[in-house]
């Protein structure tokens, strides 16, 4: 495995990129310009941060509709679970040094780390 800019291996660099989400998914996108296996789990780390937290602030938005808001109290549950599963599996995946890639979203992991 490659070092990385700050110095670490290119798979705890990946993790660091996936611990605090959105905030470190956006800081290694912006310090790492080379290493295009950090940029990716950077990249897909942000969009998969920004698509939960918009998905949580739709789905909380709608709990507030009477008698069916229960039912998005607890979808909205179950896709914290569901993100909390994935997030601690992308950080395993990338320790091991695997490129997942998640569906959909990693698309547009690809955009964003073109664009930076």
């Amino acid at each position: 495995m490659s070092k990385t800019k700050i110095g670490l291996s290119e798979n705890i660099t990946a993790v660091l990129a996936y611990l605090l989400g959105l905030i470190s998914g956006i800081i290694f996108l912006v310090i790492e310009k080379e290493n295009k296996f950090v940029r990716f789990h950077a990249a897909q780390s942000t969009v998969l941060s920004l698509t939960l937290f918009v998905l949580n602030i739709v789905l909380e938005a709608l709990v507030s509709i009477p008698v069916i808001g229960a039912i998005f109290g607890i979808i909205s549950m179950l896709i914290g679970l569901l993100g909390l599963v994935l997030w601690i599996y992308l950080m395993i995946m990338s320790f091991k040094g695997n490129l997942y890639r998640l569906p959909v979203l990693a698309e547009y992991a690809d955009k964003l780390e073109a664009a930076l």
